[in-house]
C-alpha cells in the first residue's frame, strides 16, 4: 500500500512497484498454502478495484463516474458508489491483461493457481444502452459480440500460458435479485426478466470454445466496499437461468446473512455442477463456529446433494484497495475455519 502511494506520487517507477507487489504476493501465497488451501490467488494485490483495473485495459472502455447505490444499503462513510463504465469506442482486446500476473503467481505456488477476472456483464449493467456510444455500436448485438471476443482472446492467452482455473466475478446477476435494482434497470430501458438470459448468452459466448480442462466458476456478489453492500434479495429471480443456462462449472454464492435469502433456489442446480456456499463473512470479524457452518451446509444439502457443495468466504476480503472492516488475523482465522470445517464435513 505504501508503494502504491509512492507510485501515485511518482516517487518510484512501475518496475519498483511491481517488485514490491511480487514480494507481497509470494508471501500471501505461502500463507494460503500453509493454512491448507488447495488453490491460491495473488490476492489481486496488483489492483485497486476488482474490476476496473482489468476492464480499463480493453480498448473502448472508459470510467465515467458513479451509479446510485441501493437506498436501503449500508452507507459507506466516504459516500462511495460503484464506478460506472462507459463504452466510448469499438471494444478490442489490444493487449494481454492478466498473463504476466498469472505466470508470476504460478511460479510461486505448488498448488492450483486461480485467476479472477470481472464478468463481461460488468461492461453493460451499470450504464445500460445509454452508456454505450451509439456511433460505435448502433446495434447492441455487435456490442455483445465484440465484448465476448475480448474475453475469448484473453482466456485463450491465459490458457496458453498454463492457466486452468478462471473465476468470473459478477455483481450484476446478484443485483438482478434486488427489487430496487430491477426497477432501476427497467427505468433505463432494460427488461430485468430478460437480462439474466442475455447475460447468460454473453458469458457463454465469452467462454465459447474453451478447452475441456479449463475450469470456470462465477462468483455472485452484492457489494463489498469497506464491508458495505449495495443489493439484497433471494437468488430466486435468476436461479433457473443461473444454474441451467450458464455454461460454467461452479457457482460461488453469497450466503453469509439474510440478504441472500434461503437455500430453496438451489433446487435448480443440475448434476455435474458445484455450488460453493459463501457462509463465512469477509465483511465482519466475528468468527463463525464449526457447528453453525455444518448446520447451514446440512440445510443447503436438502436442496442439492452434499457432494456438489463446497465452502468458502462469501466474497473476497476486499473488493478495493481500501480494505474491509476486518483485521489480517481475522482473515486468516476465517480461512483456517473454512479449511477445518470442510475437512470435518467432507473428509
Amino acid at each position: 500500500m505504501d508503494a502504491r502511494a509512492q507510485y501515485a506520487r511518482k516517487e518510484i517507477d512501475a518496475d519498483a512497484l511491481r517488485a514490491i507487489e511480487d514480494e507481497a504476493i509470494a508471501d500471501v501465497v505461502r500463507k494460503q498454502e500453509n493454512v491448507g488451501l488447495k488453490c491460491v490467488t495473488d490476492g489481486e494485490f496488483r489492483r485497486a478495484y476488482f474490476h476496473l483495473d482489468f476492464l480499463q485495459q480493453l480498448d473502448g472502455v472508459s470510467v465515467t463516474g458513479g451509479i446510485d447505490a441501493n437506498k436501503s444499503a449500508k452507507a459507506s462513510g466516504d459516500g462511495f458508489t460503484p464506478p460506472k463504465l462507459s463504452v466510448t469506442g469499438k471494444l478490442r482486446h489490444a493487449r494481454n491483461i492478466q498473463v504476466a500476473d498469472y505466470e508470476y503467481l504460478a511460479s510461486q505456488s505448488g498448488v492450483m493457481p486461480k485467476v479472477s477476472i470481472p464478468s463481461p456483464t460488468m461492461v453493460h449493467f451499470r450504464g445500460g444502452r445509454a452508456a454505450i456510444d451509439i456511433e460505435a455500436y448502433p446495434e447492441m448485438d455487435e456490442f455483445f459480440e465484440d465484448l465476448a471476443q475480448c474475453y475469448r482472446d484473453e482466456i485463450r492467452v491465459l490458457y496458453d500460458a498454463g492457466c486452468r482455473y478462471i473465476q468470473l466475478d459478477d455483481t450484476n446477476l446478484a443485483y438482478l435479485c434486488d427489487p430496487d435494482m430491477r426497477a432501476a434497470a427497467a427505468d433505463r430501458g432494460d427488461d430485468p426478466n430478460e437480462l439474466p438470459h442475455r447475460y447468460a448468452e454473453l458469458i457463454n459466448s465469452a467462454l465459447q470454445g474453451r478447452p475441456d480442462d479449463l475450469t470456470v466458476g462465477v462468483h455472485l456478489c452484492r457489494g463489498n466496499y469497506r464491508s458495505t453492500w449495495f443489493a439484497q434479495g433471494s437468488y430466486e429471480p435468476v436461479a433457473d437461468v443461473l444454474f441451467n443456462e450458464l455454461d460454467v462449472d461452479a457457482y460461488f454464492l453469497e450466503y453469509d446473512d439474510e440478504r441472500s435469502g434461503d437455500f430453496a433456489p438451489l433446487r435448480f442446480v443440475p448434476k455435474g455442477k458445484d455450488v460453493v456456499l459463501g457462509l463465512v463473512s469477509s465483511k465482519l470479524a466475528a468468527l463463525e463456529s464449526h457447528d453453525e457452518l455444518a448446520t447451514r451446509i446440512d440445510e443447503a444439502a436438502q436442496h442439492v446433494p452434499l457432494d456438489q457443495l463446497c465452502l468458502s468466504p462469501q466474497c473476497g476480503f476486499s473488493s478495493t484497495a481500501e480494505g474491509n472492516e476486518i483485521t489480517e488475523d481475522d482473515q486468516w482465522a476465517k480461512l483456517e475455519r473454512v479449511v477445518k470445517t470442510a475437512e470435518k464435513v467432507w473428509g
